[in-house]
């Protein structure tokens, strides 16, 4: 035969008050135009992202000015923009 079941109920755990999520991290948003390194206009240049054909574009409006480098899928339009800066001082070595 079964045990009896208990007199009273078991003593429960008091419920505890759920922390509040943590608050979000404000990150800024990143430039997407930029300072051309051959005419020196600010905000010439723009950079289009190829994540099909896994490269990026950077290309100039004033001077028509371009350069294109591989991305990853964690690229972003700033790292094309280094790329091309890194790109150009090698040349002047």
């Amino acid at each position: 035969t079964p045990p009896p079941p208990p007199p009273h109920p078991a003593m429960g755990r008091r419920k505890s008050k759920r922390k509040p999520p943590p608050k979000k991290k404000v990150t800024g948003t990143l430039e997407t135009q930029f300072t051309c390194p051959f005419c020196n206009h600010e905000k010439s240049c723009d950079v289009k992202m190829d994540r099909a054909r896994n490269t990026g574009v950077i290309s100039c409006t004033v001077c028509l000015e371009e350069f294109q480098t591989p991305i990853t899928y964690l690229s972003e339009p700033v790292d094309v923009y280094s790329d091309w800066i890194d790109a150009c001082e090698a040349a002047n070595q």
